[in-house]
C-alpha cells in the first residue's frame, strides 16, 4: 500500500506534449547556430518502440498510438476511482490494482478508521491504496463499526457504502480467511502478514524471556542462506543513557508448509496468548524495574548475563556479585559498544499522548516516567559493568537485586584501632564532600592511601571493608588492567577515574609496584608511565587505595602525594586467631544445614593460630576444608583442616631467583 499525490500537470502531460511538439520543431529550425542552451523554450522528444534487438531510442516524432490520459477532469468528479488489471484469479475477470480515494468525506472518515496506520496520510489530495489493501484487512472491524455509527451524514454513509462494496469484492475472501485463522488459531505462511496489524502488541522470547513489542510493519524477504521468510519490524522501549526511546528490533519467521499454530510462531500477537491480562501485568511489572534502573545504580546480581564475541554474536555468561547498572557508560566505554548503538527511534505522536496522560516524558523530582503501555514494551535487559569479572555486560533486569551489605565488615578488620580510625576518617570526609583544595584549583582534592606489606596480611581487605562500610562500589584494578605502554596507561587510567567519579566509588590499584617504582635513566618508557601516573593523581578527586609489596623502592615524588601510608606487619598469633574466627563466622552465616556448622573448639583455634600462615592462606584452607565437609555431608571438623594442611605441606615450593 502507498499513498501519494499527483498534480494536474502530470495528468495532462501527454496532451500538452502533443500540443506543443510541432511548435517546438518549428522554433528550432531557424536557430541551428545559436549557442547551446540559449533558446528560451521547451523541446519534447519521445521514446521509440523497441527494435528487433530489443533496444529503443529517443526520437522527435510524436507517437501516433498514444492514448489520452485516463485520469482527467471527468474522472476527478467521482468519489472513488478503481484502477483495474487482468486478474490471475480464475474466479475473476478483472481485479483492482489500486484504489484512488477522491471524496473528502471518505478521507475524513478514513482518517479516523486508519489513524496511526504506518504509511497512510489521509490528508493528501489524492489518497491511493494498492492491492492487497492491507490497511483495510487489518482495520476491517474498525471500518464496519464506523459505518454503523448513527451520527454520519448521508454523503459520508453513501461514500462509505461504495467503498465497502468495492473492498468486499476485492478482499472479501481475504477477510474470511483471516477470520477463519483467528477462530482456529492457525495461519499459513502466505497469509502471515494478516495477523500482524501495525501498531498492535506482539510477544516473542527474543534475546531473553518472553517480551512485548509493537508491530511497525511486515515484509516478505528472501536470502540465499536462509530462503524465504517474513520479517516483522517491531519497536520496543529502550534507554539510551539519557532518555527513553523507541528501538527497532526485527524478528524473522521462516517459511513453512501448510498451517501453523499462531502461538507457536517466534513472534505472535498478544491477543492470542492464553492469558493475555496476566502476561500484560507481568510485563508492566518488569518494565517498572527497567525504568527504575535508568541512570547508574550499585546493585547485586546472580544468574545468566550476556557478553559478545569479536563478531558481535551473543554469548551467555554466569555472573554473581556486585555490578553497576549504567547504560550511558556502557555505550561510551564498552569494547562492544556498537552492539548497544541500536536503531533508536523517536517517539510517535500517539506516544506523546500516552506519556502526557500518565506523567509525561519529562522529569518529576528527578525521576523519569513511562506509561503502563510503554512499560509493557520495555526491554528485558539493561547494560552495566561486573565489578568482579571487570566486564561490560547486558543484565536481565529481573535478576538485578539490592545489595545486602555487611555492617560489621570494617569491625572485623584485623588492624590497630588508631589505623582503622584514620582510614575511616579520611574516607568518610571525602564522600561527604569535605575536601582540601590546592593552591591551583582542582588539584589535591583526592585521598590517596598506600598500603604496604607482605601478601595476605589484609591490604586488599582494608579497601574492601572501607567500601562495604560506606556502601559504595569498589573498583579494583591491577597494573595489567591499565596496560604497559604509556599511551595505554594514560587512556585507561583517565577512563577509570571518570567512571569512579561517576559511580562515587573507591578505586583500588592492587599490586601497583610498576607505577610506584623509582624512575631511572635507562628505562624511558617506564619513566613515562610513572610520570603519567603522577600527573593523573594530582587531579584525582576520589578515594584511592594502592597496595604494594615493595615500599622501599617508591619514587620520591609519590611521598608528597600520599595522605596515609600504612605498613602491614606479618600476622601475630593473636591476629591470626582473629582471622580464623572471622572466616569461620562468615562461613557459617553464608551457609545453612550441616555444612554451615563447625565442631572446632577454642583449643583448635589456638593451635591453628600458631601456624605461620597469612590471611589469604587461612581463607583458602578453610574454603577447601568446607568443600570436603560438604562432600561428606558433615559439619566442619578439625580433621578436615588437618587433611588440607597435610596436603599443603606436600605442595612444591616456588623458588624465586
Amino acid at each position: 500500500m502507498t499513498a501519494n499525490t499527483e498534480t494536474k500537470s502530470q495528468t495532462d502531460s501527454a496532451a500538452s506534449a502533443k500540443q506543443h511538439a510541432p511548435d517546438h520543431r518549428q522554433d528550432t529550425t531557424g536557430k541551428a547556430n545559436v549557442p547551446a542552451g540559449s533558446v528560451s523554450d521547451v523541446k519534447n522528444i519521445y521514446r521509440s518502440p523497441k527494435d528487433k534487438d530489443g533496444e529503443w531510442t529517443w526520437v522527435n516524432k510524436y507517437p501516433e498510438d498514444a492514448q489520452d490520459a485516463a485520469e482527467n477532469a471527468e474522472t476527478a468528479r467521482y468519489a472513488v476511482l478503481v484502477r483495474n488489471i487482468k486478474s490471475t484469479d480464475s474466479r475473476k475477470k478483472l481485479e483492482a490494482h489500486s484504489i484512488v480515494i477522491q471524496s473528502p468525506w471518505l478521507k475524513t472518515a478514513l482518517g479516523q478508521i486508519l489513524e496511526d496506520y504506518p504509511g497512510v496520510a489521509c490528508e493528501l489530495d489524492r489518497l491511493i491504496f494498492e492491492a492487497p489493501f492491507r490497511p483495510f484487512v487489518h482495520r476491517w472491524k474498525d471500518f464496519a463499526l464506523y459505518r454503523a455509527r448513527d451520527d454520519l451524514d448521508d454523503t459520508t454513509k453513501e461514500h462509505l457504502t461504495i467503498l465497502h462494496n468495492i473492498l468486499q469484492y476485492e478482499i472479501g475472501d481475504s477477510i474470511k480467511v483471516f477470520e477463519d485463522y483467528v477462530a482456529k488459531g492457525v495461519v499459513t505462511y502466505e497469509h502471515l502478514w494478516m495477523v500482524f496489524q501495525p501498531g498492535s502488541p506482539v510477544l516473542a522470547a527474543y534475546k531473553g524471556p518472553l517480551s512485548a513489542f509493537e508491530v511497525d510493519d511486515t515484509k516478505y524477504m528472501k536470502s540465499r542462506e536462509c530462503g524465504n521468510y517474513l520479517r516483522v519490524h517491531n519497536d520496543c522501549i529502550d534507554y539510551d543513557g539519557k532518555n527513553f526511546r523507541r528501538c527497532r528490533e526485527d524478528i524473522d519467521i521462516m517459511e513453512f508448509v501448510g498451517t501453523k499454530k499462531i502461538v507457536a510462531l517466534p513472534v505472535y500477537p498478544l491477543t492470542f496468548h492464553p492469558r493475555p491480562d496476566e502476561i500484560r501485568a507481568s510485563l508492566i511489572k518488569r518494565g517498572q524495574l527497567f525504568e527504575d534502573l535508568a541512570g547508574h545504580h550499585y546493585k547485586a546480581y546472580s544468574g545468566a548475563a550476556v557478553t559478545w564475541d569479536q563478531r558481535g554474536n551473543e554469548i551467555p555468561i554466569e555472573v554473581s556479585g556486585r555490578i553497576i547498572v549504567d547504560i550511558d557508560s556502557f555505550n561510551r566505554f564498552s569494547p562492544v559498544n556498537f552492539i548497544r548503538h541500536r536503531r533508536m527511534q523517536e517517539w510517535k505522536p500517539k506516544d506523546q499522548l500516552l506519556l502526557h496522560a500518565e506523567g509525561g516524558d519529562g522529569q518529576d523530582n528527578g525521576k523519569l516516567w513511562l506509561s503502563a503501555y510503554h512499560k509493557m514494551l520495555a526491554r528485558c535487559r539493561t547494560g552495566g559493568y561486573s565489578l568482579k569479572l571487570k566486564k561490560w555486560l547486558d543484565f536481565f533486569v529481573e535478576q538485578v537485586q539490592d545489595i545486602e551489605f555487611r555492617d560489621d565488615a570494617y569491625d572485623k578488620l584485623v588492624l590497630p584501632e588508631d589505623q582503622k580510625e584514620l582510614i575511616m576518617a579520611f574516607s568518610e570526609s571525602q564522600l561527604k564532600g569535605v575536601v582540601f583544595d590546592d593552591v591551583i584549583s582542582g588539584k589535591g582534592k583526592g585521598v590517596i592511601c598506600l598500603l604496604s606489606g607482605s601478601p595476605g596480611v589484609g591490604k586488599t581487605l582494608t579497601a574492601e571493608a572501607v567500601a562495604e562500610n560506606l556502601r559504595v562500589p569498589l573498583h579494583t584494578l591491577s597494573s595489567g588492567d591499565l596496560g604497559s605502554e604509556s599511551y595505554e596507561v594514560e587512556r585507561n587510567l583517565q577512563r577509570t577515574l571518570e567512571l569512579v567519579a561517576r559511580w562515587n566509588a573507591i578505586l583500588l590499584l592492587d599490586e601497583c609496584d610498576v607505577f610506584l617504582e623509582a624512575r631511572s635513566s635507562h628505562d624511558l618508557e617506564r619513566n613515562k608511565v610513572v610520570s603519567i601516573f603522577l600527573r593523573t593523581l594530582e587531579y584525582y578527586e576520589g578515594i584511592l587505595f594502592m597496595t604494594t609489596n615493595r615500599v622501599d623502592n617508591i619514587d620520591p615524588a609519590f611521598q608528597s602525594r600520599i595522605h596515609v601510608s600504612l605498613e602491614y606487619p606479618n600476622l601475630t598469633p593473636a591476629s591470626r586467631r582473629q582471622v580464623w574466627q572471622n572466616f569461620l563466622e562468615a562461613a557459617t552465616q553464608a551457609t545453612s544445614g550441616t555444612r554451615g556448622t563447625t565442631e572446632l573448639t577454642d583449643g583448635d583455634l589456638d593451635d591453628l593460630s600458631a601456624l605461620d600462615l597469612n590471611g589469604r592462606q587461612i581463607k583458602n584452607i578453610l574454603k577447601t576444608a568446607q568443600l570436603l565437609a560438604s562432600r561428606k555431608k558433615s559439619p566442619l571438623k578439625r580433621s578436615f583442616i588437618d587433611t588440607i594442611l597435610a596436603i599443603e605441606k606436600r605442595r612444591p615450593e616456588v623458588h624465586h631467583e
